[in-house]
């Protein structure tokens, strides 16, 4: 039977449908009443979530929608409602040019939401929370057309942001010794440059590289955030880096790398998060294993 099974995984990885077995143990966890969120957790950390269902799934990880099926319609007309009311509100209290970028106005849908008048800062780093909301709105703009799924998501990805906040050393150390590991030349480079701390390792993190790596790419990344993994950033960074090393390694200085970084070929980004998936599990199964049960 494991013979035939891993024929079969050959197969239709090499025909271009790695994800049908994945698919269908999917549809299984769909289908018990509740659903498991350890158990989604459970697969959502191992695998790709199909497109198809990725939306669905993300809602009941971050708590949008519950984890009974048959509650589903009720809490999504619900949460409808907050939206248009939020809406309603920010127009006819003017708090937002309703001419302006959908995103602009999310966020401040976002901010009355949460009783603020301008986007706070976060208090362990005294980074703009806008800085974080706008780019995830923006790019889930470009994955869904329903712009209530577009709200909710983006403010509990913020969420996930603004806790990760006094994780972001531990993030950024464990960047520098994973880099250092995988690619020694490439980081002995970047000491002798004085160039690591022009990384732009913050903004990457607190924007979940919305905006850095395309929508498609990022959505792989994003399924192992929103299952409760936000370490995955720190090697999205390391992976990034490391693809980008021909350019990185020609750098005379900090400024010629931070252009590099800026600079990513479009071919080399779905490269990027798959290799910094493949690198996250190898080193991180077993936390991710307990991650998924809490």
């Amino acid at each position: 039977m494991a013979d035939e099974r891993n024929f079969r995984s050959s197969y239709y990885e090499k025909v271009g449908c790695r994800g049908v077995e994945e698919k269908k143990s999917l549809e299984i966890l769909m289908k018990e009443k509740p659903w498991d969120r350890v158990k989604l957790k459970q697969f959502c950390l191992r695998f790709t979530v199909p497109a198809a269902y990725r939306n669905l799934v993300w809602k009941v990880l971050l708590d949008i929608l519950p984890v009974y099926a048959d509650s589903h319609q009720f809490v999504a007309e619900q949460r409808t409602d907050q939206y248009n009311h939020m809406l309603y509100a920010v127009e006819m209290l003017e708090l937002v040019d309703m001419k302006a970028p959908r995103s602009e106005i999310l966020l401040a849908m976002w901010l009355l939401e949460n009783e603020e008048r301008k986007p706070p800062k976060f208090p362990e780093t005294n980074c703009n929370s806008a800085d974080t909301f706008i780019p995830i709105a923006n790019t889930l703009l470009q994955l869904y057309d329903d712009e209530v799924d577009v709200y909710w998501l983006s403010k509990m990805l913020t969420e996930i942001v603004r806790n990760m906040q006094k994780e972001l050393p531990k993030l950024k150390e464990a960047f520098q010794s994973m880099l250092e590991k995988e690619d020694g030349e490439l980081y002995n480079h970047l000491v002798e440059k004085k160039a690591l701390d022009v990384l732009p390792l913050t903004k990457w993190f607190n924007c979940c590289f919305a905006g850095v790596l395309d929508d498609t790419s990022l959505t792989k990344i994003w399924d192992k955030i929103c299952s409760g993994a936000p370490k995955i950033l720190s090697f999205v960074a390391v992976t990034l880096v490391i693809t980008l090393r021909r350019n990185i390694l020609k750098a005379k200085n900090g400024d010629e790398v931070l252009k590099c970084v800026s600079e990513i070929p479009e071919q080399c980004e779905e490269v990027v998060a798959n290799k910094a998936i493949e690198l996250w599990q190898y080193y991180a199964q077993p936390q991710n294993d307990q991650l998924a049960k809490k």
